[in-house]
């Protein structure tokens, strides 16, 4: 071995001294610079934030009450034959005794209905009624135990930026929560299950996937202030709509009162016309509701409106003239075939409805005392 000499050694000594304290003060930085970026934040180890803690707080008190449900409906395939379809959806304990509110469109047409509740018990559940105008359906399971319920809380007071949360079964995954705002008020929408347009709607951009039909739309406070109802397009856009939990507190309180859930009659048919074809018949060309025919023995026969005395040929459709025109319905003007449904849809048996009709030339304003019919479960 070869044995370096003391000027060399010494040269090498201090090169290396060199070295190693260049690269120990870089080691430093960059366990300095770790330590920056991925070390846990004093204000972190500490708690959560005020909005994280109050996220944690509603979903640990909500989340036993919310529920999944299956529906088994019978469909048809191109040969016609007969196979059972399977979809599911959310919904939400009122009370203890095991009494859910949902979606209509969950329920609708089901020859089986489950729920699934957070602790993966599976019961059947039957349905007690249903408002399909407002897409909404009371269902009821059984379980021989006391259940967790939710707070139905104020839609009436609801203003656009306020947080909202979310919880359901989007894609079958159970127990999802999303929060968001309320982006938009009183909308109207159209969906493929509504014969006339959703309203007074809530927007929100919590994210609402399917699934999450017939959850609860849930304030800062843990109280259900919306059901999830509706989505633009096929999944998440930031564009949800849930309908207002007053709407569903007025169907409760009727089946409370009354043990069953109706929709309010009228006895009437009607077709909207407007523009030229109005004025011919020397109507207001504004537009309004000409009534074709008004039942016996129905509210609004018992109000006085009056059916067609003659008919003309209007295209290739035969019209009857002579009845009365309405042209605003609870002080709303028509301006459509859905008017008066879409004010029906916020009425129950036993309302009152103000209806203007023109008659004889000039306007009269006429109540009618809604009758009731029972739905279909």
């Amino acid at each position: 071995m070869r044995v370096l000499r003391p000027i060399v050694w010494a040269t090498v000594m201090v090169a290396a001294f060199i070295y190693i304290t260049s690269a120990t003060h870089w080691d430093f930085a960059g366990v300095h610079s770790a330590g920056r970026y991925f070390s846990q934040p004093a204000s972190a180890a500490s708690g959560f934030a005020a909005d994280e803690q109050n996220n944690i707080d509603i979903y640990k008190d909500c989340r036993d009450a919310t529920v999944n449900i299956t529906s088994k409906v019978n469909r048809e395939d191109w040969f016609f034959q007969v196979y059972p379809q399977e979809g599911t959806g959310s919904g939400f304990l009122i009370n203890s005794d095991g009494e859910i509110l949902t979606n209509n469109h969950v329920v609708q047409g089901a020859t089986e209905l489950t729920v699934k509740l957070s602790d993966h018990k599976v019961y059947k559940a039957k349905v007690l009624g249903r408002n399909p105008g407002s897409d909404l359906a009371l269902i009821k399971i059984e379980t021989g135990k006391k259940l967790p319920a939710l707070r139905l809380g104020d839609s009436d007071n609801v203003v656009v930026g306020q947080k909202v949360l979310a919880i359901g079964n989007p894609f079958g995954y159970e127990g999802t929560l999303t929060t968001g705002i309320v982006s938009s008020l009183d909308r109207s929408i159209r969906t493929e299950d509504s014969a006339v347009p959703l309203e007074g709607m809530i927007q929100t951009d919590a994210a609402i996937n399917p699934g999450n039909s017939g959850g609860p739309l849930l304030d800062s406070h843990g109280s259900v202030i919306g059901i999830n109802t509706a989505i633009v397009g096929q999944g998440n856009v930031g564009i949800g709509f849930a309908m207002p939990i007053a709407r569903a507190k007025a169907m409760l309180d009727e089946f409370q009162k009354n043990g069953h859930i109706s929709v309010p009659t009228l006895g009437i048919r009607t077709v909207f016309i407007a523009g030229d074809l109005a004025a011919e018949l020397h109507l207001p060309s504004s537009g309004g509701l000409l009534i074709q025919s008004v039942e016996e023995s129905s509210p609004a026969s018992a109000a006085g409106l009056k059916g067609p005395q003659n008919a003309v040929i209007a295209g290739n459709y035969r019209l009857g003239v002579g009845g009365d025109f309405i042209t605003a319905v609870e002080g709303q003007k028509v301006d459509g075939n859905e008017t008066l449904q879409r004010v029906m849809n916020r009425k129950r048996g036993g309302d009152m409805l103000e209806l203007t009709v023109y008659r004889n030339g000039k306007n009269e304003t006429l109540k009618v005392h809604l009758g009731e019919a029972p739905t279909v479960i």
